[in-house]
């Protein structure tokens, strides 16, 4: 039976990577061999995508599948009706290309529009949830590497430019994302995260910074899901530690085939790790949130 269930599962991938008329189900795309040759069965569809609202999820893109995606944040709701309630704001875009080959190694290019930042990525699944619970959780590690564009401002005041050396423009982020999916409806992750600034903005402010991510997933029919996501700072990195804030988000996930699209509402203005989980500048509590959608087109090559 089982190896009916495979054979079944592979034309429909093979049938759907030929006839590009044809819709591509994702969650095939995201994990496209659901059995190892040990026997072993998986739990495939932890999250929809290898994002969900700014965090990276523990999913890795299946094999040989490019994914080009763009996230948007507008600004601030509590502009009010002068600014449409953030639609006449400053806007933050990120254009991203993801690619995998053997669907557990992922890697990645994006550059972000707020502070000029150009990031690139490396993604692997280390552990695979099984569904006979030998294996009770998936593990992925994620890596990052980011370089602002940014021409300091205070250049021309102070005669000292302080991105002389280019390593001045450079930090890291790093992840270890475990999780579970407990059911064919929910599923939950968090990420103990670190990173690190070479070049910080005040001088008795610390280079390193250390958190923990949570996401989670419901799933309410088959194309929709609703998803959460909280970022819990533990290290007070800043002197204007106390003017930032953790970085909180709600949303749901749409797929329509190879398309998935994301709204959600978010206190965050980066979509960088480097960027929302120790610098988010706004609060819930006085409605400073935006409204932001993400784009994701996945292609089978």
């Amino acid at each position: 039976m089982k190896k009916i269930t495979l054979l079944v599962a592979c034309f429909g991938i093979t049938t759907a990577s030929i006839c590009s008329a044809q819709e591509v189900d994702l969650l095939q795309l995201l994990d496209s061999t659901n059995a190892s040759k040990t026997g072993k069965e998986f739990s495939i569809a932890t999250f929809k995508t290898t994002r969900l609202i700014n965090q990276q999820t523990l999913e890795t893109l299946g094999k040989r599948t490019l994914d080009f995606r763009i996230s948007h944040r507008f600004g601030d709701i509590n502009g009010g009706t002068y600014n449409a309630f953030g639609l006449d704001g400053s806007a933050n875009i990120r254009i991203g290309l993801d690619y995998s080959y053997d669907g557990r190694f992922m890697f990645g290019i994006g550059r972000s529009s707020f502070e000029k930042l150009a990031d690139g990525f490396l993604k692997y699944r280390l552990l695979r949830q099984t569904t006979n619970n030998s294996m009770p959780v998936s593990m992925t590690l994620f890596s990052s590497i980011n370089y602002t564009l940014l021409k300091d401002p205070t250049q021309n005041t102070t005669g000292f430019d302080k991105y002389e050396n280019r390593s001045s423009r450079l930090s890291y982020a790093a992840q270890v994302i475990i999780g579970r999916k407990f059911n064919s409806k929910f599923s939950l992750q968090l990420a103990p995260t670190f990173i690190h600034y070479n070049l910080v903005q005040q001088i008795r402010d610390k280079n390193d910074m250390y958190s923990i991510a949570f996401a989670s997933r419901y799933k309410l029919t088959k194309r929709f899901a609703i998803t959460g996501e909280y970022v819990l700072r533990l290290n007070k990195y800043s002197n204007e530690f106390s003017n930032y804030h953790n970085s909180l988000g709600f949303g749901f996930d749409l797929e329509t085939g190879g398309h998935v699209f994301q709204i959600h509402i978010t206190n965050s203005f980066g979509i960088n790790e480097v960027q929302y989980i120790p610098y988010t500048t706004t609060s819930w509590k006085n409605l400073g949130v935006r409204l932001g959608f993400n784009i994701s087109r996945v292609f089978n090559l």
